[in-house]
């Protein structure tokens, strides 16, 4: 039988955040001005703000320039232009984390759920960038909060294949452009508390190359069935309204099933994991993970601090908590970490990290 394939290494996470920073009340505000009395409970809004446990977010434009996004052209275009400089940014920083060179980078993988381009955002870094003419371009859309967790994923998959080569996963996520400033339903008014836009790049050696990061020991994903009407987009000529149903905090308590059959079939059990790397959805879904999982709070410590640092950024957020763990609190050696990320479809995204 031949060896099986030995496992890439996480050698970097980069990051960017737009330079317009905003607390959540001047945000507040700016939505209460805007959407005055056609809001029937004032007081409900405010309150889904602050169940958020959102401090400040990032976006994408000075807040003054979004009245003027009139259509979803216009949004898009923004998102296209932003998203290129924003992505070069955290591109940049993973790169120059991991002492690699754009033109070592042999597979890119890019992961947005905000907005759309052909070409995709990662063929305009190409230039700008140096990168490789025969790079090997993944372009992603659909998967979005798991998006990040899932591009480790398969990142880490062709490294098996291909252990001296570098891949790279790009997730750039401008959700301040996707808000339908017109819909004022519930799932509407805890986005417009809850996300905000930042991007995050991985950079995964294969096992050839040297490196001192976590291992990708192993990976899972898990789809469940008949539940496409629980998060997405409904696209429509206003562009992205926003689908998001209470059932997400249920299903993600779900979570403990999955996580024991993945850490089984590696003779591990959680018991055994010593750091783990949460998406940050929400409050609820962050208390339903502590609850399955049987975790105190502290274990969730930097998902609770991105979360109310900078919002949930979509398929980037997982990153920047895998960001902050890198270089906050990195287990010891041979410690074993779990990964995990929901999003539509709906899917979790598991992946086993070993230090």
């Amino acid at each position: 039988m031949p060896a099986p394939a030995l496992p890439a290494r996480i050698a970097a996470v980069g990051r960017a955040l737009p330079a317009h920073a905003y607390d959540q009340e001047t945000l507040l505000a700016a939505l209460q001005r805007h959407w005055g009395d056609r809001v029937h409970n004032p007081a409900r809004l405010e309150q889904l703000h602050r169940n958020a446990l959102v401090r400040e977010r990032h976006l994408a434009l000075p807040l003054e320039a979004y009245p003027a996004l009139d259509s979803f052209g216009a949004a898009n275009d923004a998102w296209i232009r932003c998203a290129v400089d924003l992505g070069e940014q955290a591109l940049r920083d993973a790169l120059d984390r991991a002492a690699v060179r754009p033109d070592e980078v042999r597979h890119l993988y890019f992961v947005s759920v905000t907005g759309i381009a052909t070409p995709s955002i990662d063929a305009r870094l190409c230039n700008r960038m140096g990168l490789r003419s025969d790079l090997k371009r993944t372009p992603i859309f659909g998967l979005g909060c798991v998006a990040g967790a899932a591009g480790v994923a398969r990142a880490a998959d062709v490294l098996r294949a291909f252990p001296d080569e570098v891949a790279v996963l790009l997730s750039v996520e401008l959700c301040s452009l996707t808000l339908q400033r017109g819909d004022l339903s519930i799932p509407n008014l805890i986005a417009s508390g809850l996300f905000g836009d930042g991007a995050a790049a991985v950079v995964l050696t294969g096992a050839e190359r040297a490196g001192v990061g976590p291992r990708v020991v192993a990976t899972r994903s898990v789809f469940y069935p008949g539940t496409e009407s629980v998060m997405g987009w409904e696209v429509g000529s206003a562009g992205f309204r926003v689908v998001l149903s209470g059932e997400v905090p249920r299903l993600a308590l779900g979570i403990r099933k999955d996580v024991d059959e993945f850490l089984a079939a590696h003779d591990l059990s959680l018991a055994e994991i010593g750091s783990f790397v949460c998406h940050p959805g929400g409050p609820k879904v962050l208390e339903a993970f502590e609850r399955a999982l049987e975790l105190p709070r502290e274990a969730l410590g930097l998902t609770w601090r991105s979360l109310r640092d900078v919002g949930n950024l979509s398929s980037a957020s997982v990153l920047f908590v895998l960001g902050d763990t890198l270089a906050l609190r990195p287990p010891a050696p041979g410690t074993y970490g779990l990964m995990i990320a929901m999003g539509p479809g709906f899917c979790s995204e598991l992946v086993l990290l070993q230090w």
